[in-house]
């Protein structure tokens, strides 16, 4: 299956900026299962690109924009390939990069209910089943609504509360995997979703979405969507992993001046 991922993002500021520096982090990455095939970035006002990979392996996007200037347009487009379901794949994983996916992070604090949430679902000497377990605990007891938290809201917050949206489902998920020492990775990307727009997480047929990589008994990474109750499928096109959302962020930046920022974004995914 073959996928179009068209992503615009929109900044305007109330007056003129000057000295805008931003990281991007929208090129679909290529790996089991999945191949980008082609990517183009349009910039406005427009700026030398440069391109590198973070410590995650993931594609980033930087440019400069030093001239004053109001608005600051990006819009990326990508042709994805699809061929595998991500399930289960092989992947060796060094002590370190263990490390990583086993600590805490900024929105992924471990306190007493997440580990209590945890341990209660831990099956002995079967981390795939834990994992499923506990995806499949979280799906029923958390409700998706939009606009119940905010992109800051960390795990232990969204699991009081009850509510959130995926990115609220996946945090939660890390923390609880690595409360029971399985390394977990967040996941950026998109869905699509052609027979239910109104479902969670989808609209207009296709979402920015967040998920997670479970990696299990040692040798295979497992992916999962709790938000859905499901495991990634075809339907997933995968951007850039780390440790929560704050290694992930599509567009991050800084500017010069006191302006005060607008934010709109649209994403639309269509199959070719």
């Amino acid at each position: 299956m073959k996928l179009r991922v068209e992503h615009t993002t929109r900044f305007t500021y109330e007056e003129p900026i000057t000295e805008a520096y931003t990281e991007m982090r929208l090129c679909p990455s290529n790996g089991s299962g999945q191949r980008c095939e082609d990517f183009k970035l349009e910039i406005e006002p427009t700026g030398e690109v440069m391109q590198y990979h973070d410590r995650f392996g993931n594609v980033v996007h930087h440019f400069d924009t030093l001239q004053p200037h109001d608005h600051l347009v990006v819009k990326a487009s990508s042709d994805v390939h699809l061929s595998d379901t991500f399930a289960d794949y092989r992947k060796e994983l060094s002590p370190l990069d263990q490390f990583d996916y086993l600590t805490t992070s900024t929105y992924t604090a471990i306190n007493d209910q997440i580990r209590s949430f945890a341990l209660s679902h831990v099956v002995p000497d079967d981390a795939t089943s834990t994992v499923l377990g506990l995806m499949h605990s979280l799906h029923k007891s958390l409700q998706y609504e939009r606009g119940a938290t905010h992109v800051n809201t960390t795990a232990p917050e969204a699991l009081t509360l009850g509510r959130g949206v995926c990115q609220d489902f996946a945090h939660i998920m890390l923390a609880a995997c690595r409360a029971v020492e399985i390394p977990a990775r967040y996941v950026s990307g998109y869905l699509f979703n052609p027979n239910s727009p109104n479902e969670p997480g989808v609209d207009d047929h296709a979402a920015s979405h967040a998920w997670i990589d479970a990696f299990v008994n040692r040798s295979a990474w497992l992916s999962i969507d709790p938000t859905h109750d499901s495991l990634q499928t075809m339907n997933y096109v995968r951007v850039a992993v780390g440790r929560d959302y704050a290694d992930v962020p599509p567009t991050r930046g800084v500017y010069k001046g006191q302006a005060k920022e607008t934010l709109s974004v649209r994403v639309a995914v269509s199959s070719l």
